[in-house]
């Protein structure tokens, strides 16, 4: 199954390279410390929740950690309100040091880059699958299960909707982009996949009246 989908972050700011790097820093200490302890993945699902009913549901207290006038200290006076006895300690001194060092605007990237390396790790292989329509669970399910044995790798996907992807799907693997070729159901898949589209463009564009 997908993560989470910290792709969500299509609402952030595009980082530059530089703080790409840093949130790459963060999510390796994170994960050691985490290792350390045996919690991994119980950390990592605390952050995710943090980002995602925290940072992305209530816009003060993103603004509040985003904000230069909020000094670390009073950051992390309010991570302990909020998260304190709420989450594992090793995630709440991963929120700590990174709110010290003021760097709370890029926790959602933090968090994706953590997962990044956590199914790096566990030997998956990044796989985003961009379909032309959007597919319910069991459908994305079946796609992951069949390039996964077509490629011989575990893999951790994401999946992206593009009304305009040629041939309905196009799996990246990587830096890998691999064609419907992967495996033969998968043509079939993708034609149904560019059927829907060209279904919804036409109820879309063509709506006749009774």
């Amino acid at each position: 199954m997908a993560h989470p989908n910290p792709s969500a972050a299509a609402d952030q700011p595009s980082l530059d390279i530089g703080a790409e790097r840093i949130a790459k820093v963060y999510a390796q200490a994170i994960v050691e410390a985490a290792d350390r302890k045996q919690c991994r993945s119980e950390v990592l699902d605390e952050l995710a929740a943090i980002v995602d009913d925290v940072l992305r549901q209530v816009p003060q207290a993103r603004n509040v950690f985003a904000s230069p006038k909020v000094t670390p200290e009073e950051k992390g006076a309010i991570i302990d309100r909020m998260a304190k006895g709420r989450v594992l300690p090793t995630t709440l001194h991963a929120l700590q040091v990174v709110a010290r060092h003021e760097r709370l605007d890029i926790l959602a990237e933090v968090v994706a880059a953590a997962r990044r390396l956590s199914d790096t790790l566990d030997g998956r292989r990044q796989a985003v699958f961009t379909t032309a329509v959007p597919l319910d669970a069991a459908e994305q399910e079946r796609i992951v299960a069949e390039v996964s044995k077509s490629l011989a790798v575990t893999l951790a996907p994401t999946f992206v909707v593009d009304p305009d992807v040629l041939g309905g799907l196009v799996v990246r693997v990587d830096d890998t982009v691999y064609d419907q070729s992967v495996a033969t159901s998968l043509v079939r898949l993708g034609d149904r996949l560019k059927q829907r589209s060209i279904r919804a463009i036409q109820n879309r564009e063509f709506k006749w009246e009774a």
